[in-house]
């Protein structure tokens, strides 16, 4: 672990949003709250009474959002560490600590859960309740599962979405809370299927039961060794005709139906046709989906019809969906918590100000450290994030200073923290009011990534979340490690550009338009027999845009 503290003014770091002044922002609450408010009424007389009901409910989301906004993002009180609703009560504390203690390390809440969203996550708590591992409706299942049987024709309460480990630590975050907002959306249940790398990571979820797949009790040889084209990939099961999609001139009631279909949709995006509404119906009727991914692939969702409307409802504000879905289901073991708070509590809370600044080097785009130093002063003055340096203040500028500003680096390599450990420790940081004193702190330096360990993951989740405590944050482009910090956090980071080409590009990086992850590999050029959300110009058409950091990829924002 390497640290080091230097004294010397923080220049003036703006906050993401630049609040107006207090007459100007309450004209437009006013003004907002009045638009609000007419719109459910419009939508009565245009649309009818349940479009209006609907209209209204996103409206009083985006309402309770603004007034956790307007106060701040400030928490306090017992009842916040329930997220506003978002976590269950009543888990066992000691079982998993970071749960319920989280809330007292964010520095951000700027979006609070949807009503809908809340009755949907307690509907699926009950319904994992009943459905999992040990009940009697999880063991029919099994049963009919290793009898090569499906439920076809028949009203079968429980249905599966299996998650297989794919890449790396932020990858499988990233895949895990896209699955389990597919299961939200089609009232499946999600286990996880975990190798001993993953083991000890994340606590149990949902109250009450358990989401861990008892590996045993699935009938596939080589689960973890599958790869990206097996022979139950839905592709190939279409292919063979196993299985049939939906179609006028078939007959639906005596297709065939498989008693699991491998769901390919990771970089390489076998199964690309799975973000079709007529195959979303034909894989509906399969108890059990085995998903291999290492993508954030929820912007793929939206544009399928059948999903539009209920995600809408779901998360009226767009860009909070990776941010309530992370925080909900993703929460450290204690072992991982532990390290967390230990460091946390011994070298980034007695600064007034922590910056996080992600740094992640690929194959692909690799440039010489001093080139990639430069690119992330260069990003830090444009965005206006590290404190800058006065060369001709007195070293001891600061002394008087009762404000302060930790940077912590998260690297797989100590040559940034250095660099930025001297820079702040030959020169003391010019005057503008962000902080007198600068720390530089960095808690591990890895050399390699280490997915097939546990203790490595241990250490590199413990670095996420050192993260998302920050106030704000500068990440790599590409990275997924950088895509859950942000969303962690709350923050919309400054994105650093990828290298590409081995060449450091011209503008050093963007401000992010959202805290949402990237979806690196979308489902270009599938052609759907129906038609998706987005061919209308439907809700996804608006709120879906081209990454930032790299151009094939795709978001969501507002």
């Amino acid at each position: 672990m390497d640290v080091e503290m230097s004294s010397g003014a923080a220049g003036a770091v703006p906050k993401l949003e630049h609040p107006p002044g207090a007459r100007e922002a309450r004209r437009r609450w006013v003004l907002l709250v009045a638009s609000l408010v007419a719109l459910p009424l419009l939508a009565f007389f245009v649309l009818g009474r349940e479009s209006a009901s609907t209209v209204w409910e996103i409206a009083s989301a985006k309402l309770t959002g603004m007034d956790d906004d307007a106060a701040g993002n400030a928490t306090s009180g017992r009842a916040d560490e329930l997220l506003g609703g978002l976590l269950a009560p009543g888990m066992d504390r000691r079982s998993c600590r970071s749960r319920y203690e989280t809330w007292r390390y964010y520095k951000h809440f700027p979006y609070a859960p949807s009503p809908h969203l809340l009755r949907k996550l307690r509907a699926y708590e009950a319904r994992h309740r009943r459905c999992a591992p040990g009940t009697p409706l999880y063991a029919r299942s099994v049963e009919r599962l290793r009898s090569g049987r499906s439920a076809a024709g028949e009203a079968e309460e429980c249905r599966y979405v299996v998650w297989l480990p794919f890449d790396g630590l932020g990858n499988r975050m990233l895949s895990m809370v896209s699955g389990f907002l597919y299961a939200l959306l089609t009232g499946r249940v999600l286990l996880v299927a975990l190798p001993p790398d993953s083991a000890d990571l994340f606590c149990e979820p949902f109250p009450g039961t358990t989401w861990l797949l008892p590996l045993e009790d699935l009938p596939v040889a080589n689960l973890f060794g599958l790869g990206h084209n097996p022979e139950q990939s839905y592709t190939r099961l279409l292919h063979r005709k196993k299985i049939v999609v939906d179609d006028p001139a078939s007959n639906a009631t005596t297709a065939p139906v498989p008693a699991y279909v491998y769901l390919s949709l990771g970089y390489q995006l076998t199964d690309r046709i799975f973000f079709c509404g007529e195959h979303q119906l034909a894989l509906g009727r399969v108890n059990w989906l085995l998903l291999y991914s290492d993508l954030y692939f929820v912007p793929s969702l939206y544009p399928i019809a059948g999903f539009e409307d209920e995600l809408r409802r779901l998360f009226p504000a767009r860009e909070s969906a990776s941010h309530l879905l992370l925080r909900y289901l993703l929460h450290p073991t204690n072992p991982v918590w532990g390290l967390v708070t230990r460091y946390y509590h011994a070298y980034l809370a007695p600064a007034t100000r922590r910056i996080g600044v992600q740094v992640r080097m690929f194959g692909l785009a690799s440039v010489p450290v001093d080139d990639m130093y430069n690119q992330i002063l260069a990003c830090s003055r444009q965005e206006r994030i590290l404190p800058e340096i006065d060369a001709d203040a007195d070293a001891a500028a600061g002394t008087g200073s009762k404000t302060s500003t930790a940077i912590l680096i998260a690297s797989l390599y100590p040559d940034y923290y250095e660099r930025l450990r001297a820079r702040y420790y030959e020169h003391a940081a010019a005057k503008g009011g962000g902080g007198a004193w600068v720390g530089v702190f960095q808690p591990t330096h890895e050399e390699r990534q280490a997915t097939e360990s546990l203790a490595h993951n241990q250490r590199a989740l413990a670095e996420v979340y050192l993260l998302s405590f920050s106030e704000a944050l500068l990440t790599s482009g590409l990275s997924t490690f950088g895509y859950v910090s942000s969303s962690l956090a709350g923050v919309r980071p400054a994105i650093l550009l990828t290298a590409f080409h081995h060449k450091v590009p011209a503008t050093p990086c963007r401000r992010a338009v959202s805290m949402e992850p990237c979806n690196l590999t979308p489902p270009r050029g599938v052609k759907c027999r129906r038609g998706t959300a987005a061919d209308d110009g439907g809700d996804a058409a608006r709120h879906v845009r081209v990454c930032e950091d790299f151009r094939d990829g795709v978001k969501l924002f507002d």
